[in-house]
């Protein structure tokens, strides 16, 4: 018998099975020199084999939480278009740009890009990014190399700076 399997008569292997696994003495020559392997060192050497490639991203990817797109009142679009026109005035050209290096931490959304999930197409996350802000146009705004549209923005924020204020604090400064 194999396990719970009757032996198969032409089993080639059927001296080696019989003689079972090899018992040795505690203080024998062979063990002293091979001692045997804990489980916890042998499962780590085969921990590295990876059965099912790219089963582990799969599922990490299952674990992800989409939400949905959130509308913005009309109080708060009005809010965002004022830190807009503060960046923009800030941020008119390259020059601008690079003389106030404005730190900015905006939150936007994404929408989910795995097309296994159910939420591709529906549901998306929003997601912080902080940076300076290179440029402000007319539909998108560029922090550091990442272009975010204006209607994937939820929110700006400046971050402080031990220069000064908030520049969204004292924005009438800058708009003019």
């Amino acid at each position: 018998m194999i396990g719970y399997m009757q032996m198969p008569a032409d089993f080639i292997y059927k001296d080696v099975f019989l003689k079972g696994k090899p018992v040795h003495q505690r203080f024998d020559r062979f063990r002293l020199r091979h001692p045997s392997m804990d489980c916890g060192r042998r499962a780590k050497i085969f921990a590295p084999f990876d059965a099912l490639a790219g089963f582990n991203e799969a599922v990490a990817a299952k674990e992800v939480l989409y939400e949905f797109r959130r509308e913005l009142d009309d109080g708060e679009k009005e809010e965002l278009n004022r830190k807009l026109v503060v960046l923009h005035s800030m941020t008119y050209n390259s020059r601008a740009a690079e003389k106030n290096k404005v730190p900015v931490t905006v939150t936007y959304y994404v929408p989910c890009a795995d097309k296994n999930s159910f939420s591709y197409g529906c549901r998306g996350q929003y997601v912080k990014l902080s940076g300076i802000c290179r440029y402000v146009g007319l539909r998108s705004i560029t922090v550091d190399k990442t272009v975010i549209l204006f209607d994937d923005i939820l929110e700006i924020t400046s971050t402080k700076t031990v220069k000064g204020p908030n520049i969204f604090e004292t924005w009438e400064d800058y708009a003019s």
